[in-house]
C-alpha cells in the first residue's frame, strides 16, 4: 500500500473510534482499527491521554470527558432518539449489575426480575425511585435500556422481540451476554469500589480523577490532553470559558494542536477570535446537525437566526410566541401539527436543546442568550439593486 492509502485507512479507523468508542467485531471499521491499533493507541495516548485497548472481539477507546457538567449530550433510545430520563439511567445501571452476575444467556423476563430485586436497595428506596413492570409504560423504560445495550454489543438477541414483551410481559426474549464487551464499558480511571464519596457528582469526579502533574513537563502534557479532548468532543471551544492556564496554552499552541487533529481525523480547524471549532467536512462526526431537514430543523435555524440578529437575552415565553408566528408564516412547508396551540413550546424545546448541544446558546432559568459562534447563522437583510436602464 502507498503512504496515502495507509493514512486514509488510519483516518477512517480513527473517525470510527471517535464516533463509536466501544466497537465490536464484524465491521470493516473494526478490521481497520485492529490493523492500525498500534499507531492509533500511540496517538491517543500522547495527544489525549485516552487508552485504546483492542482484542479479537472488541476495540475500546476509554474516553475521559474534558467536562463532567455537560448535560447536553444524554444517552438516547436507539429507535425513538428520546433522551434518557433519570429513571432510565438508573434502570440501565441496575441492568448492568444483573448482567454482571448472570449466566452466558439471560431472558428479558429474568433481567426484569433481577432489576426489581436490585431496586429494593434501601438507598434507592430512600431516593424516591420505585420500579414496577406492570404497565407498558414501565416496561418501555427497561426495553429502552436493553436496546441501548444491544446497540453497544453488550447483549445479542437470540430469539424473541422486545415489542412483544411490551405488549405482554409473558412474551419473553432470549439474549447472549457478551462478557468482554460488558467488562469494557466502565471508562473510569479507578475502581468504583475504591471511591468513598456518596454524593453522585462527587463520585463522578473521583472516578475520573487523574494524577496531578508534579513537573512542568507533566503540567504541559496535562494541558495538551485536556484541550485536545475538548476540541475532539465539543462543538466549540471558547477562549473566554477556559481557565487562564488553558487559555494561554491554547492560544500559543493552537496551530500545532489543531494540525495534529486534522492530520489524524480530517477535521478542519475554524479559528476565530472567540475560540476554535473543529469542523467535519463530511458531516459524520456529530450526533447533532445544524442545519437539519424537516420542521424541527427549520425551526431551529429560524430561532438561531433570530437570536443571532437581536441584542440581549430572550425569555422562553417570548421565543414560544416567535415560534407560533413562524408556524403561521411557514404553514405551507411545516407539518400540519406544528400549527396546534401546544406545538410551539415543544418545537422550541427541541430547537433550544439542539442549539445548546452545539454550544451556540447559554441558558439561565428561562433566559436564552446567544453565544459568539451563533453569529454564523445571522441572516442579513437582502440587498436590492436598481436595474440599470437600457440606452
Amino acid at each position: 500500500m502507498t503512504d496515502a492509502e495507509i493514512r486514509t485507512e488510519r483516518r477512517r479507523a480513527a473517525r470510527a473510534l471517535l464516533a463509536q468508542p466501544l466497537m465490536t467485531s464484524g465491521s470493516e471499521e473494526f478490521r481497520l482499527v485492529r490493523k492500525h491499533a498500534g499507531e492509533l493507541a500511540a496517538w491517543f495516548t500522547h495527544e489525549t491521554g485516552w487508552r485504546l485497548l483492542v482484542d479479537t472481539e472488541t476495540a475500546r477507546l476509554y474516553k475521559t470527558p474534558a467536562r463532567l457538567d455537560d448535560t447536553t449530550r444524554p444517552a438516547r433510545a436507539p429507535r425513538t432518539k428520546v433522551a434518557f430520563t433519570r429513571r432510565r439511567y438508573v434502570l440501565l445501571c441496575l441492568a448492568l449489575v444483573v448482567l454482571e452476575r448472570a449466566d452466558a444467556q439471560i431472558t428479558l423476563g429474568r433481567l426484569a426480575e433481577g432489576v426489581l430485586t436490585a431496586a429494593g436497595d434501601p438507598v434507592l428506596s430512600a431516593s424516591g425511585i420505585e420500579f414496577r413492570m406492570d404497565r407498558r409504560e414501565e416496561r418501555s423504560d427497561l426495553v429502552a435500556a436493553v436496546r441501548l445495550l444491544l446497540e453497544w454489543g453488550v447483549l445479542h438477541r437470540v430469539a424473541g422481540d422486545e415489542e412483544a414483551y411490551l405488549s405482554e410481559s409473558s412474551n419473553d426474549v432470549l439474549y447472549d451476554v457478551r462478557r468482554r464487551v460488558l467488562a469494557a464499558l466502565p471508562a473510569a480511571t479507578r475502581g468504583p469500589s475504591t471511591v468513598e464519596a456518596t454524593d453522585p457528582d462527587r463520585r463522578l469526579v473521583e472516578l475520573t480523577r487523574e494524577v496531578a502533574p508534579d513537573t512542568e513537563e507533566l503540567r504541559l502534557r496535562a494541558l495538551r490532553h485536556r484541550l485536545t479532548r475538548r476540541l475532539l468532543d465539543d462543538a466549540v471551544v471558547y477562549y473566554a470559558e477556559l481557565p487562564e492556564d488553558e487559555h494561554t496554552y491554547l492560544v500559543s499552541q493552537r496551530y500545532a494542536i489543531t494540525r495534529r487533529i486534522s492530520e489524524l481525523t480530517g477535521l478542519v480547524a475554524e479559528l476565530r477570535s472567540e475560540g476554535i471549532a473543529m469542523v467535519d467536512p463530511d458531516d459524520e462526526l456529530t450526533d447533532v446537525r445544524m442545519p437539519e431537514q424537516g420542521t424541527e430543523g427549520h425551526v431551529t435555524l429560524l430561532v438561531a437566526a433570530h437570536l443571532a440578529t437581536t441584542d440581549g437575552g430572550h425569555t422562553e415565553p417570548q421565543l414560544v410566541e416567535l415560534v407560533r408566528q413562524l408556524a403561521v408564516q411557514h404553514r405551507t412547508y411545516w407539518r400540519k401539527s406544528a400549527a396546534e396551540p401546544a406545538a410551539a413550546a415543544e418545537l422550541l424545546a427541541q430547537a433550544l436543546g439542539r442549539l445548546a448541544a452545539l454550544d451556540l446558546i447559554a441558558r439561565s432559568g428561562e433566559t436564552v442568550t446567544a453565544k459568539p459562534a451563533l453569529v454564523r447563522y445571522a441572516l442579513a437583510a437582502p440587498t436590492v439593486r436598481k436595474a440599470r436602464s437600457r440606452s
